[in-house]
């Protein structure tokens, strides 16, 4: 490393001491591919006694590296917090599962006993797994609050080894009599698929101290939604859920609908892109009307919803005093001028049965509206299922959802 680069490099290390024990070289961009150009950042960790918070985010860091760095990680008892997201670019995925084991290894040596653990953005696929699944089991993990594994492309495969690892966590420390009991869980966009997704889930159930659960496109369908669901009902403390862009379609949404009935402190539902669809978004307006008594935010969007069922969501959203936003964008009109079939005559005789089979259409989809709003306690006017007789009202709390088709 040239003497210049090496300046520079202590210069910025001089300002990464940022109070609460932390040491931050957050989006500084080094390039550390060897010993020697970690040895001034490997020195300030040394220095640094009462270190509980590391940030390597936005670096990129090599095998030895690693281990010059993790060598002196192992007299840091005191660790609690470390943000090691997006450390890996333009490093081979085989170097990856290396430089996790020997940082790992050097948390379990101190004894250091984590809080949160953050490798989001790091591309390492299932065999990123395999390099921290011993650091998972150990007591180091055993105090786990938060697990942060954002885009990390861990697959079926991962999935299922970082579940066995967190379900042998929760067993060790149990044993101990302090059991896991983790809080915050973020593992979107993992291709985690159904197997994926079930695995996990029965470690959620086991632990049942889930706050936040953020699992955004990962490919799960119905069947994974419903063992999700199952597991969800046993975390009463759930504040925020978020499954956007899975599939759930009626039965994954009903299974959720069902969960949703046993979990009172939610405040953040986001199932936008699960195509919900009509039954599933009323079953879960139903759930909105008897419970969720704090719910702030509700995403449905783009869930091949109804016009009338989304009036039912909106219509139970109304009452919740604490609503912020509804977020119904994507729901398919059915208003009769969208069907209109006295618009110009037909050119010849097949668009005139074209009109016909559309005005068909249309009217059958406005009698299903009508009907089930008349269920939900909604009347209409005749011409237009959209045109609610009972108030709708707006209160400062109450922000009414914007509609598109």
């Amino acid at each position: 490393m040239a003497s210049d680069d090496i300046a520079q490099l202590a210069d910025a290390l001089s300002k990464t001491h940022v109070g609460d024990g932390e040491l931050s070289y957050k989006g500084l961009g080094l390039k550390l591919d060897n010993a020697e150009s970690a040895e001034e950042l490997v020195r300030e960790i040394q220095q640094y006694q009462d270190l509980r918070a590391l940030r390597l985010e936005g670096n990129t860091v090599g095998v030895e590296a690693a281990q010059a760095i993790a060598k002196a990680l192992e007299s840091k008892d005191l660790l609690q917090r470390c943000y090691w997201s997006d450390m890996f670019t333009g490093r081979l995925r085989s170097e990856i599962p290396t430089a996790l084991r020997s940082l790992g290894s050097a948390l379990m040596s101190a004894g250091a006993r984590l809080t949160v653990l953050d490798l989001s953005d790091n591309a390492f696929g299932p065999d990123g797994v395999k390099g921290i699944e011993q650091l998972l089991k150990s007591p180091s993990c055993h105090t786990l609050r938060e697990l942060r594994l954002n885009n990390c492309g861990m697959g079926i495969g991962g999935g299922k080894i970082l579940a066995e690892a967190l379900i042998e966590c929760h067993r060790r420390s149990s044993a101990l009599g302090a059991p896991l009991k983790l809080r915050v869980f973020i593992s979107g966009r993992n291709r985690l698929e159904n197997e994926g997704a079930s695995a996990l889930a029965k470690a959620f159930q086991l632990m049942g101290s889930l706050e936040e659960v953020h699992m955004p496109q990962n490919g799960i369908n119905h069947a994974g939604v419903i063992a999700l669901a199952s597991a969800m009902r046993q975390n009463p403390e759930l504040r925020v859920l978020n499954f956007n862009d899975n599939t759930f379609t009626k039965k994954g949404t009903l299974a959720m609908a069902q969960a949703l009935k046993h979990l009172r402190n939610i405040q953040v539902i986001n199932f936008g892109d699960c195509l919900v669809r009509s039954e599933g978004a009323i079953a879960l307006a139903a759930v909105l009307r008897e419970g969720l008594p704090i719910l702030k935010e509700l995403n449905l969007s783009f869930g091949e919803i109804t016009e009338a069922a989304a009036l039912v969501v909106a219509q139970a959203a109304m009452d919740k005093p604490h609503m912020e936003i509804v977020d119904l964008n994507g729901t398919y009109f059915t208003l009769p001028i969208h069907c209109s079939d006295d618009e110009g005559e037909p050119e010849d005789e097949e668009n005139d049965d074209d009109e016909d089979n559309l005005s068909d259409d249309c009217d059958e989809s406005n009698d299903k509206d009508r009907e089930i709003l008349k269920e939900n306690g909604m009347t209409t006017n005749e011409d237009s299922p959209a045109k609610l007789q009972s108030p709708v009202r707006q209160t400062k709390h109450n922000v009414m959802p914007t509609v598109y088709d």
